[in-house]
């Protein structure tokens, strides 16, 4: 039987919660999209049109860290439907992520559609990769013009996905997402001042 987001989810006491609070009959019997951490179609498009992604892993001592990795769009590629890679820019240089993989590959995702109010969730195995002494993942993850040094690549495999419900998540827009929008309005602005600049220069004229 596929395995989906929720049988990985689900221990027990994440089962004695959802009984608790009278969800447990409910996620018992669920009957939802089971691709066993294989892309859709639908999530493929979604993911290759992402600008970032919070990534969780697990230290040592057992607490989670919660980090942001960002780029342009597209910076997640798709390898397979099973597999996604990242090219790992440099940061801060903790390097609390890297050394928490080094120890535990397992991480958590959670990839953003601010304003279509979508959330995918990803359980992951994250395998880091010296671009190096592979030339043909380097050229995969190049983007041409983005200055940032890569000092890694990172191969996701996939274990399960699952979509969240828009609940309370609010609309945010880039600034790429509102110009197309705010294109007429720029416009009309640069009309209204040029016919402004040729009245007062049609005023001047007349005063002179």
């Amino acid at each position: 039987m596929p395995y989906d987001y929720l049988d990985f989810a689900s221990t027990p006491s994440v089962r004695a919660a959802q009984e608790k609070n009278g969800s447990g009959e409910f996620w018992a019997n669920f009957e939802g999209d089971r691709p066993a951490g294989r892309l859709t179609r639908g999530a493929a498009t979604f993911i290759a049109a992402r600008d970032s992604l919070y990534m969780a892993t697990v230290s040592e001592s057992g607490w989670p860290y919660v980090q942001h990795r960002g780029g342009p769009p597209g910076f997640i590629r798709i390898l397979d439907e099973k597999t996604l890679a990242i090219a790992d820019f440099r940061g801060n240089r903790q390097y609390i992520s890297t050394g928490n993989l080094a120890a535990n590959d397992r991480a958590a995702l959670i990839l953003m559609d601010y304003p279509n109010r979508r959330r995918l969730k990803i359980y992951a195995h994250i395998e880091a990769k010296d671009l190096t002494t592979d030339p043909e993942l380097a050229a995969k993850l190049t983007l041409p013009g983005y200055k940032a040094k890569v000092e890694r690549g990172l191969i996701i495999h996939l274990v399960a996905f699952d979509w969240n419900c828009p609940q309370h998540i609010t609309p945010r827009f880039s600034e790429a997402e509102l110009a197309p929008a705010l294109a007429p309005l720029r416009e009309r602005l640069e009309a209204l001042e040029a016919e402004n600049e040729a009245l007062r220069a049609e005023f001047a004229a007349k005063e002179g």
